[in-house]
């Protein structure tokens, strides 16, 4: 008897800036997942974000909940300073939630989320596409095999000169800081997804190079719990040409993950390719896809609420230690 497919679930995007058009895109496919309404208070935005005509239009979240549509889900993909309240709000309608990085500007908001879709019994997901990108996993698999041996040191880098002067990230009361929040929660995850929790961390703001009331270079030096040393450079300024964004160097070898190729290399073998690079629509859909199963607990969340929390704490420890000059030990416990 062949098995019956389940009915999609109906889902929102809530926030229809740039980002959104990418996660349209995934959703296309993900046959788990049906696309109803689009919610942003720029009528261009909403209704120019999808041409089909079965997926309605909303200026705010509760002219969408008094339309009555069947939804299961949404995607919230606002600035980080709406997060807490948008995603409270759903999830209290009995919505699940995904939300983009970060989850939110402070820990006690993200705290505050995670303990409201508890309540609500509803999953409320970190959206961190560089853990569903086909490289970073297939490198995870590299170190789980003992590939590498022990780590010993760890590079990341994300710069690259984008002009920030017009953006809602570079204004502190949206996006809650600058380069170091909105590129540096990905960098935490990625840290955390690669070689386990970070265990303690300092960070420097590098000269202000365009003129924006945020910081748009900094440099994080951070110690794993495994014992890695990692050091994490990030900016809006400075192209700092590299074709890995990540380096990961063992007893016994290295991984390269990079944006249009990945490899890794025993100390004295040859260059061996595993990885085609780095594609973001790929990435979100199967997020999106693993966010759907984990939600009709098919498959548990590839990031799940300790994952979600960790991030945030580890930016906040960062600014932390940016402003007092000196290490900072991440807390053992990072959920309440």
């Amino acid at each position: 008897m062949r098995e019956q497919r389940a009915e999609p679930l109906p889902i929102a995007i809530v926030g229809c800036g740039s980002i959104a058009k990418a996660y349209v895109q995934a959703l296309q496919r993900v046959p788990a997942l049906r696309l109803l309404a689009a919610v942003d208070p720029v009528s261009s935005s909403r209704e120019g974000l999808v041409a089909d005509q079965l997926v309605r239009p909303f200026a705010t979240v509760d002219e969408l909940a008094r339309a009555g549509l069947p939804l299961g889900a949404a995607l919230v993909l606002t600035p980080p300073d709406r997060h807490e309240e948008l995603c409270t709000g759903l999830l209290q309608r009995g919505l699940h939630v995904l939300c983009e990085k970060p989850l939110a500007p402070t820990v006690e908001a993200a705290q505050r989320m995670l303990a409201a879709a508890r309540r609500a019994g509803r999953r409320l997901m970190l959206g961190s596409k560089f853990r569903y990108t086909a490289d970073v996993v297939a490198a995870r698999a590299l170190l789980d095999e003992g590939r590498c041996g022990e780590i010993v040191l760890y590079e990341n880098v994300f710069c690259s000169h984008v002009d920030m002067t017009r953006r809602w990230n570079a204004r502190a009361a949206e996006s809650g800081g600058g380069v170091l929040v909105d590129n540096g929660c990905h960098s935490a995850d990625l840290a955390r997804f690669l070689l386990g929790p970070i265990a303690r961390l300092q960070a420097q703001f590098g000269r202000r190079v365009q003129p924006v009331e945020v910081e748009d270079t900094a440099r994080i030096l951070f110690t794993s719990r495994s014992g890695a040393l990692g050091s994490i450079d990030l900016s809006w300024s400075v192209h700092k040409e590299t074709p890995a964004y990540v380096r990961i160097h063992g007893t016994r070898g290295t991984i390269e993950i990079g944006w249009q190729q990945s490899r890794w290399k025993q100390v004295s073998g040859p260059w061996q390719v595993f990885g085609q690079g780095y594609d973001k629509v790929t990435a979100f859909a199967a997020q999106l896809a693993n966010f759907a199963a984990s939600i009709r607990g098919q498959e548990a969340a590839v990031t799940g609420d300790e994952d979600a929390i960790a991030s945030v704490v580890a930016v906040a420890c960062a600014y932390r230690a940016a402003a007092e000059e000196r290490w900072i030990a991440i807390p053992d416990s990072e959920l309440l």
